[in-house]
């Protein structure tokens, strides 16, 4: 039920499923107007809008692909006609089939960083674009979702997505140094071993499973329990806090 006063506007990417899903559940719960994006699955983005919205949310589900130019200024421009803009959640990422760097391909490399990073700074400039006093804009708050593989390497599995998520950690400390002027504070979750089916499309369903028990807490995170920790972020309690890399890892 929502229990949250009016926040303003908040764009989550990839906010259809996994950890964006939990956010954007997590952020209609707190008074947000939820604008989550999603790339292709309308079935899964109307099912999670009409849900949110039973529960006296409200969210307004959004088709593009944030490697795309056209479709984040799109993004951008649908939310800002809903209101002021206070916030963004990069969270839209993907990751390909599990393998030795040796054997990957540029297509494999460009697809990974077109999303991942590209899809992320298009988006923060857009929200800056909007949010910056400078240009308006009432400031606001950006965060990054960036993994514990960005200090972890995830070799043998995903380097390339590693590195896409070092990048994300090297954006957030420099864009927080940025646009702190503008009143627009920039931090990153890094999320380790969490319950989502990211592993699966990584093409191992059983990864939580093996790598759980190398977690100090002994166990897998939940989406919920990474939202929780983004929608801190994001609110005033953490007014003070910009550039910061939060690990969600079960100290792992």
């Amino acid at each position: 039920m929502n229990t949250g006063g009016a926040q303003g506007v908040l764009v989550v990417t990839g906010g259809s499923r996994g950890i964006g899903e939990a956010v954007s559940r997590l952020a209609a719960d707190r008074g947000y107007q939820v604008v989550m994006n999603f790339r292709s699955d309308r079935a899964r983005a109307e099912l999670v809008a009409a849900d949110i919205g039973s529960r006296g949310g409200s969210v307004h589900s959004v088709q593009g692909d944030v490697s795309s130019e056209a479709d984040v200024v799109a993004l951008f421009e649908i939310a800002a006609g809903l209101g002021e803009i206070a916030g963004l959640v990069n969270n839209a990422g993907i990751l390909e089939q599990q393998m030795d760097l040796v054997d990957m391909t540029p297509e494999r490399f460009d697809r990974v960083f077109a999303v991942n990073v590209r899809g992320s700074f298009l988006c923060a400039r857009e929200a800056i674009r909007r949010m910056a006093r400078s240009r308006g804009g009432g400031g606001g708050a950006i965060v990054n979702v960036s993994s514990a593989a960005a200090r972890i390497g995830s070799p043998h599995e995903y380097i390339d997505y590693a590195a896409s998520k070092g990048a994300i950690d090297t954006l957030t400390l420099g864009l927080s140094k940025e646009v702190a002027v503008e009143g627009i504070r920039v931090n990153a979750v890094r999320p380790g071993i969490i319950e989502t089916e990211i592993h699966a499309s990584g093409g191992d369903p059983g990864r939580i499973e093996r790598i759980a028990p190398m977690v100090p807490m002994q166990r897998a995170g939940t989406a919920d329990e990474v939202a929780q920790t983004i929608l801190w972020l994001l609110s005033g309690e953490a007014s003070y806090l910009t550039g910061a890399l939060v690990d969600a890892s079960g100290g792992r």
